[in-house]
């Protein structure tokens, strides 16, 4: 019998394989360029009923203030997105998806639920319960200052 491999080859494996059959879509071969990071802003953004600044931005990716302001400053130049002043502090801009954005979004968020539905076809709904449910395990295990 075969050891089983080391589930963080398996996890990697399924996501090369998620993200060709999503590159490899007519939805996303007309985004332009459009990075992995850029397409996961937009979505965030898309979703969210607040205001969201380029701190929430970096607090979600995990990344500092440098990189997330080249990421926005990239999608500005792209006309992705806008920085739009709040009126209850000159220091802050929340970020606008253009419409631009929103068409990809639309594309690309089909394209993806068509991939989840092939990616789960067959499994019934206790074993995506059991799956998420792993799945948040691991991300907890992997999350704050565990060695």
């Amino acid at each position: 019998m075969d050891p089983q491999p080391p589930v963080i080859i398996e996890i990697k494996k399924l996501a090369n394989q998620i993200k060709r059959q999503l590159h490899n879509s007519d939805s996303f071969s007309k985004c332009e360029n459009l990075t992995g990071v850029q397409g996961w802003i937009i979505g965030y953004l898309h979703h969210q009923e607040k205001d969201i600044f380029q701190k929430d931005i970096e607090e979600q990716l995990e990344v500092r203030r440098s990189t997330a302001s080249g990421i926005l400053q990239l999608m500005e130049k792209n006309g992705l997105i806008i920085r739009e002043p709040v009126p209850y502090d000159a220091r802050l801009k929340k970020l606008i998806l253009t419409e631009k954005a929103k068409d990809i979004h639309r594309r690309v968020a089909g394209e993806m639920n068509r991939i989840d539905s092939r990616l789960t076809r067959g499994l019934t709904s206790e074993e995506l319960t059991l799956f998420c449910s792993v799945i948040a395990r691991m991300q907890k295990n992997l999350a704050g200052d565990n060695p």
